[in-house]
């Protein structure tokens, strides 16, 4: 019996195959097919893990995929510069954004950009891709950030003094739209790059972006099914597709199919924590507390070198807990992960998640001690953004738990004067209608003023989609819905919350959170 074929030599086979049968794709897009294929499969975490599939020529192949200006042009996509460098640095910045991950061996995002800026200061879609980022992380606003604002402005400027392509113009437009909070003609422009460029990597994550923030469930799923069939295997970055479905596919409660989807992309791809932190959510969302605590315990190690969502795929397994009802397990992730990757990392998504677990805690009767305080020193600086309501709120459970008033009482000013003329800003055309609403409803709620808080909170319960963030994030919001009808004197608010609560066990059944809120509120009711 013959021995069986190595990894590589599996490899050399395949290239033997495609060299004799290319069609339409070219010998160098079928190699690099083949080398991410072998890097993926043989190896799928190069940095800081080795297997016995690791050899030396592996780490060379990394250089390979990232794409020069021809490989950007053979695919469609041409990039306006002449330094093949500024080329495959641009790929570098794209690649770790789609993975969540700062990749050490390409000197992580900053780096990358830093590199990118210094072969090709004048390179469009290098400050497009850089600034755009920025944007994305809602951290800062062109609003208070004056060299956010240059940023933005040089790369306008630029592009209308460059002969570039349309795609590229259309690129610029969108990251403008966006600064200025003008998220649906921001995802509109490009929607209309991916009618004609369906696998613009760029545009199409940008876009996805996009639609959560403005609480776009559908157009999310859409965008990455409409361009699926034209994404073929021998594509970069093919394999995170099934992450980006999944997502949609959940957050347009598909459950089955999500599962589906993200379980199919893990096999190929262990280390895409967008792939994982979707299935997190589909657990979530059908209560499967043990099944997902399972997984996170059997995949920590894939998922946790993504630094850039690690935080908030540790803040879905401290969800598990809250659910039990174990808290100091909750608590116990919110110090040794969470709140220490907020600190350090200083990335809203982080920051937003140690919010919100505090918040969740508290209003389970949980004391958290002084970490409001804590928190509040990290949150503090961002109370005059406005970037995003979802944000907004966040701050206020902080400023609230930390007892300062006058933070709250200016956060709400603020809001308020930005719903007064709001432009194109969509979420400060939600201001008035929902932002106010809700902040005023959380600070009735810190008072004890539990009537008045439920009643602000009940007519919001089918506008709060606008305001972004996901339904697991978003549930945090119907959690209070519920706390504050069952606390209610009024007769009428605490039928409306048992109300809440049977709606809430049909949609999620067996969850144990639900399950303690009905037993609670018949205590308190009978």
């Amino acid at each position: 019996m013959a021995e069986p074929a190595t990894p590589q030599q599996r490899m050399y086979g395949r290239l033997a195959a495609i060299s004799t049968d290319v069609g339409e794709v070219s010998a160098t897009s079928a190699l690099k097919a083949v080398l991410v294929n072998h890097i993926a499969v043989f190896a799928p975490s190069i940095r800081g893990r080795r297997n016995k599939y690791s050899h030396s020529f592996i780490i060379p192949a990394l250089k390979w995929v990232l794409r020069s200006s021809r490989a950007w042009r053979d695919e469609g996509l041409t990039l306006s510069t002449s330094s093949n460098e500024a080329c495959k640095l641009y790929d570098a910045i794209l690649t770790q954004y789609v993975k969540w991950k700062n990749d050490e061996t390409m000197g992580g995002i900053e780096g990358c950009i830093s590199a990118l800026q210094a072969a090709d200061p004048n390179f469009v879609m290098g400050h497009m891709i850089s600034t755009g980022l920025e944007l994305v992380g809602t951290a800062s606003t062109t609003r208070l950030n004056e060299r956010l604002a240059g940023a933005v402005r040089r790369t306008v400027e630029l592009a209308n003094a460059q002969d570039i392509t349309h795609r590229e113009k259309l690129h610029v437009r969108a990251m403008e739209l966006f600064s200025h909070g003008d998220f649906p003609k921001a995802a509109d422009a490009w929607e209309d790059i991916l009618l004609d460029h369906p696998t613009d990597m760029t545009a199409l994550k940008f876009a996805h972006d996009t639609y959560f923030y403005m609480g776009a469930q559908l157009p999310m799923r859409d965008s990455v099914i409409r361009v699926l069939p034209h994404w073929k295997p021998h594509n970069p970055l093919y394999r995170y597709l099934n992450g980006m479905l999944s997502f949609g596919l959940l957050e347009t409660r598909l459950y089955d199919q999500a599962e589906k989807v993200a379980m199919e992309g893990l096999a190929l791809t262990p280390d895409d924590a967008w792939a994982v932190h979707s299935l997190a959510h589909v657990y979530e969302m059908r209560a499967e507390v043990d099944k997902s605590l399972s997984f996170f315990e059997r995949t920590e190690k894939d998922w946790q070198s993504a630094d850039m969502l690690a935080s908030h795929n540790n803040w879905h397994w401290a969800l598990n807990f809250i659910e039990k009802g174990q808290y100091e397990a909750a608590l116990e992730i919110f110090d040794s992960k969470i709140f220490r990757f907020c600190k350090s990392s200083g990335a809203m998504l982080d920051i937003v998640d140690a919010c919100s677990l505090l918040y969740r805690l508290e209003m389970e009767g949980v004391c958290v001690k002084d970490r409001w305080q804590e928190l509040f020193q990290v949150t503090r600086p961002h109370s005059d953004d406005h970037v995003t309501l979802f944000n907004d709120f966040h701050f206020l459970m902080v400023s609230l738990g930390a007892k300062d008033s006058s933070t709250s009482r200016r956060l709400l000013e603020g809001l308020q004067e930005l719903s007064k003329e709001p432009g194109n800003n969509q979420q400060h055309h939600l201001a008035g209608t929902v932002g106010m609403p809700m902040c005023q409803a959380m600070i009735e709620y810190d008072q004890g003023n539990h009537d008045r808080a439920f009643e602000l909170l009940y007519p919001l319960r089918y506008k709060i989609l606008g305001i972004g963030g996901s339904d697991a994030q978003r549930d945090l919001f119907s959690q209070l819905m519920v706390h504050a009808a069952m606390k209610s004197e009024k007769k009428r608010n605490q039928k409306l919350g048992r109300c809440l609560l049977m709606e809430r066990d049909t949609v999620r059944p067996n969850s144990p959170l639900t399950q303690r809120l009905m037993r609670k509120a018949l205590v308190l009711h009978d």
